[in-house]
């Protein structure tokens, strides 16, 4: 049996990085069945798949593991860890955004972590942003590529998780936010390219346009696994079962309202506004983030409005 990962995929020919080499060769060329076309099944960066050799040497996809998430934009599969990145100025953040992302991965097991960039253009709100998501029980770093402030530790934090397991990473965060320019920072060998930002609508020129998959052993040596990906902006990543996120479901991907979980005073409680509610008294108490409600809120009022039948 010859397995692998979709570490590339342009134009139905894919690149797959094999477990284990194959008449010597590590990383080969691989094309769908011919059944996937007719099933509507694309191949994504990250699957796990089995190969069977052709006489040319090229290989086939045999069969695509089961995936534990996956990604429509971008075209993303069996993702473990999201670096979402947050900058304090060009473009402004929305918390609310930020959040709604925060959430739709928490829902799939995917663990956020939190990476606040451009500091040196506004140092006090960096630090705002640390104690929200650190407060609300998050991994955050503060960087500054300008300064290269910061950096070494989000390294040193992919070091500590790829060496007990082989864990695929994404960076996301809005056009502008300074992804590549952070990856760029953290691997110069990279050199993934990067695009200015429109001084008129104050949105990055988006020059992300494949999502590919570097193994971290290229970076760190033998004994690292995983891969690392760079992704488009984050207003276009979309799940794949989010039309299935359920009302129900939005509490537990708060992850520090958990702990409130039918403790309120109505076992109905919508966690909104109600009297003797703990989360919202938790909240006022600043227990809870004042910012990370408000998202909660609007995501509640999103999901509310979903026609039964797409729940």
């Amino acid at each position: 049996m010859i397995l692998g990962t979709v570490i590339k995929g342009t134009g139905g020919l894919y690149t797959v990085l094999l477990d284990s080499p194959y008449n010597g060769e590590r990383e080969v060329a691989v094309r769908g069945r011919g059944a996937f076309r007719h099933e509507k099944i694309v191949l994504l960066s990250g699957d796990r798949v089995e190969l069977d050799p052709l006489e040319d040497g090229s290989f086939f996809c045999k069969r695509i593991l089961e995936r534990k998430n996956s990604l429509i934009r971008p075209p993303l599969a069996n993702l473990d860890y999201i670096f979402v990145v947050i900058p304090c100025k060009k473009p402004m953040p929305s918390l609310e955004i930020i959040d709604k992302m925060i959430s739709i991965a928490e829902y799939n097991k995917i663990e956020p972590v939190i990476i606040i960039s451009k500091s040196d253009l506004d140092t006090d709100f960096a630090d705002e942003m640390y104690k929200i998501y650190k407060h609300s029980g998050f991994e955050v770093f503060i960087t500054s590529s300008e300064k290269n402030e910061g950096v070494d530790k989000i390294t040193d934090f992919l070091k500590s998780i790829s060496q007990s397991h082989s864990p695929i990473c994404a960076f996301a965060g809005a056009s502008g936010a300074g992804k590549s320019t952070l990856i760029n920072a953290a691997f110069p060998s990279l050199e993934l390219k990067t695009g200015g930002l429109s001084e008129k609508i104050e949105r990055g020129k988006n020059t992300t346009r494949t999502t590919e998959l570097f193994p971290l052993s290229k970076f760190f040596g033998d004994g690292f696994g995983g891969f690392l990906a760079d992704t488009p902006g984050f207003s276009l990543l979309d799940f794949e079962r989010f039309d299935f996120f359920s009302l129900e479901d939005l509490l537990y991907t708060f992850r520090e309202f958990r702990e409130y979980e039918n403790t309120c005073k109505y076992t109905k409680c919508s966690h909104t506004k109600e009297e003797g509610c703990q989360i919202v008294e938790a909240v006022q108490k600043g227990d809870i983030e004042k910012t990370r409600h408000q998202s909660y809120v609007a995501l509640y009022e999103i999901l509310k409005k979903k026609p039964s039948w797409k729940k």
